[in-house]
């Protein structure tokens, strides 16, 4: 997502090349909606930002301030009607929307709303949220938005324009990055800092957990209206997996820059799971400072083994199964005269799916590797994820039936090795408890629907396993 306010700047542009360095979040459509005051306009598209917007595109949006999305489906199918920003026109008056997350109670807020007669153009969550608050009680923002916090359960980092200004929006756990930017003559708001390097705005600091921000004519401002996480109305809980795939390497989470981060990972998988071997190489992009990271603490020579068609996109986020597999042959070319006879250490950030793996491990012995060690700097991934991060079933997870040794089996491994949780957790530098680690533990720091706790208990082949998963009904919510 990404958010500007900058009334002598070409907002649409700055848009553009904002969501151009956030491209890696969402491949499948994009978005930019403008205003000028008094009327908003909106483009959206399927495909890339570099195929969706032109000259003409941006002509057409002029204004003062936009926000941008760029997405890949969680909640809602992959197609034009749930592409974003969303705009709608409440009692509150026009919003357009955009969100990063996934609220878990979504189709029992639908619901309500629908009961009120409120309708509904599309699928996704994220409408839910736009016509939630579009139709808040209250007089004042502040209001609306303890109205929205109060029933929204689970993730949502959100950017949110109206003809006065921009909302920034993280929910009161903090699972997804939000920070604010300083321009000359603005403010911005982007998921990850990366996008405001390539902008040239300086970094003022991250959204809160349960904090608005607003940029508009008088500045910035910001209220909190559940209350602040340090006077005990909120409990940070910012995703772990972002930390270790999600977010770009040269942006900062929690005050860290990623890169660093990440070598501290690879090196601690190193002192847990070392082995006699002559090279470390990483999956690039995302496992290369961990791989440095796993050399240097081993003093095993690293270098490059793989090379990445970064035209390609990051097969992880591809909409199906058929185009994740597809998407593997084309990623990658291995250096034969780099690993050929070699007994290699690969570093990767995770295995999801196990869809890449086997085919990258049999590339690299047709390559000429004698032997392939696989270190992994993150938990096995054993839980779906219901805050934004699309992993569906725990029938798709291949750790949450498969042991550790399995899967070194199954991948084609000489040996496959995971990092520990706590070693992960310790190389951010965040306090224990900070995290969301739902993914890797089953402890998921909201309550969870029944609907889509069923999807947790897909394998679980034991009463205690499923007693261990199971989580409260939520009552439906009025709203």
């Amino acid at each position: 997502m990404f958010g500007v306010f900058a009334p002598s700047e070409d907002v649409a542009r700055l848009t553009f090349f904002g969501l151009h360095a956030l491209q890696h979040r969402g491949q499948e459509s994009a978005g930019i909606a403008t205003s000028d005051g008094k009327r908003i306009r909106i483009f959206a598209e399927m495909g890339l930002v570099t195929q969706i917007f032109d000259e003409r595109a941006l002509a057409g949006l002029p204004g003062t301030h936009a926000i941008g999305h760029t997405r890949y489906s969680t909640t809602g199918s992959s197609h034009i009607g749930n592409a974003q920003p969303f705009l709608v026109q409440g009692n509150n008056g026009p919003l357009a929307l955009a969100h990063n997350g996934n609220i878990v109670n979504a189709e029992l807020l639908r619901e309500g709303l629908e009961e009120d007669g409120v309708s509904f153009e599309s699928s996704s969550d994220t409408e839910v949220i736009a016509r939630l608050l579009g139709n808040a009680t209250g007089a004042t923002w502040e209001h609306r938005f303890a109205h929205l916090m109060r029933r929204a359960t689970g993730a949502y980092s959100l950017t949110i324009l109206i003809p006065e200004g921009v909302f920034a929006v993280r929910d009161p756990m903090g699972v997804r990055p939000l920070c604010i930017g300083e321009l000359d003559d603005g403010y911005v708001f982007a998921s990850e800092t990366c996008a405001l390097d390539h902008l040239g705005a300086r970094f003022l600091r991250e959204v809160e957990p349960g904090e608005v921000v607003l940029a508009d004519e008088d500045g910035l401002s910001s209220f909190f209206p559940l209350g602040r996480q340090d006077s005990g109305g909120n409990v940070q809980k910012m995703c772990l997996f972002e930390f270790i795939y999600f977010a770009r390497p040269d942006s900062r989470l929690s005050g860290q820059l990623l890169h660093p981060v990440r070598m501290r990972m690879g090196a601690a998988a190193a002192r847990e799971h070392p082995v006699d071997a002559d090279l470390v190489i990483g999956v690039p992009d995302s496992a290369t400072a961990a791989a440095i990271g796993y050399a240097q603490e081993s003093d095993i020579q690293y270098a490059e083994g793989l090379m990445k068609n970064r035209y390609v996109g990051r097969t992880f986020i591809q909409p199906d199964q058929r185009l994740r597999e597809q998407g593997v042959y084309l990623k990658f070319n291995p250096l034969t005269e780099v690993i050929a006879g070699k007994r290699l250490v690969v570093v990767d950030d995770s295995i999801v799916r196990a869809t890449t793996t086997p085919r990258l491990v049999k590339m690299l012995r047709d390559a000429g590797a004698e032997e392939v060690h696989l270190r992994i700097t993150s938990p096995p991934i054993e839980h779906p994820c219901f805050y934004g991060v699309d992993m569906a079933t725990r029938a798709e997870l291949v750790a949450a039936h498969n042991s550790e040794e399995e899967i070194g089996e199954l991948v084609g491994a000489d040996s496959l090795h995971y990092l520990s949780i706590e070693a992960t957790i310790e190389a951010t530098n965040m306090m224990q408890g900070s995290h969301c680690v739902a993914c890797f533990t089953g402890n998921y720091p909201s309550e969870v629907p029944l609907q889509l706790d069923k999807l947790a208990l897909e394998v679980s082949d034991s009463d205690e396993a499923r007693d261990r998963h199971a989580l409260p009904v939520l009552e439906r919510i009025k709203v």
